[in-house]
């Protein structure tokens, strides 16, 4: 049976690679090398995961470099001459070994303004929505976010500043403007047009290529732009 050399980061911020070898196995996963070094050579390795089959995106991690959802990357699809280096997810604090801080990501959704607002109430009838619409596609386009982080941890902007909201709130702030239910576009224009929003996007496109989805937080956020442009020309900004 061949072996893996895997090295796997532990500790927090200023941890270190460990060294360990895995046995290699048919149709094996990332994750599965993971779940293995914890429950036969270290338990007290910390890593997170919930689902396996990537619905949660929970087990995000960076492989090779790479953010990846860690359950549905194979090992043979990775492993450079039988090895792997696993970490945590870059642009997040770590807590420990490969678990990050999502805190900050999920706060910049609220920055973004990243929950619908609705006029009805339970007493309304239902709202009609054209799915036909030019706004319901591009809504449709972006909605199946899962808020993993992969697209956060491979954006070059957000290493270089904290502040910058991310693809993934910014995605999520395209999605409810082009919502003709919801009654805050102006107030979520307003929010994703300042410094740290759509403009500071630099188009490298890693995001959408990255995007375990298939989404492309880059077609958003330029359409941010361009929503952002007309409001401004309409004085809405």
């Amino acid at each position: 049976m061949s072996v893996l050399h895997v090295s796997v980061w532990r500790g927090t911020e200023d941890g270190r690679y460990v060294d360990f070898e895995v046995p290699r196995q048919t149709s094996q996963t990332v994750l599965d090398v993971v779940t293995h070094i914890q429950r036969k050579i270290d338990s007290t390795l910390a890593y997170r995961y919930a689902c396996r089959v990537g619905m949660c995106g929970s087990c995000a991690m960076t492989v090779n470099g790479v953010a990846r959802w860690t359950c549905r990357t194979h090992v043979s699809a990775v492993a450079q001459d039988d090895r792997l280096e696993i970490a945590p997810l870059a642009n997040l604090p770590v807590v420990r070994d490969l678990v990050t801080d999502m805190r900050e990501f999920f706060d910049k959704w609220t920055r973004a303004k990243g929950q619908f607002q609705g006029s009805r109430t339970r007493r309304d009838d239902f709202a009609a929505v054209n799915p036909q619409s030019k706004a319901s596609q591009a809504l449709q386009a972006g909605i199946e976010c899962i808020g993993c982080g992969v697209c956060y941890a491979s954006c070059d902007v957000v290493g270089w500043r904290a502040d910058y909201l991310g693809p993934a709130a910014l995605n999520r702030a395209w999605t409810l403007i082009n919502d003709t239910r919801d009654v805050a576009r102006i107030e979520r224009l307003r929010a994703i047009s300042g410094d740290a929003g759509c403009h500071s996007c630099h188009t490298h496109m890693s995001c959408t290529e990255r995007c375990p989805k298939h989404i492309a937080p880059t077609a958003s956020i330029a359409g941010l732009k361009r929503a952002t442009a007309a409001a401004m020309m309409k004085g809405d900004l």
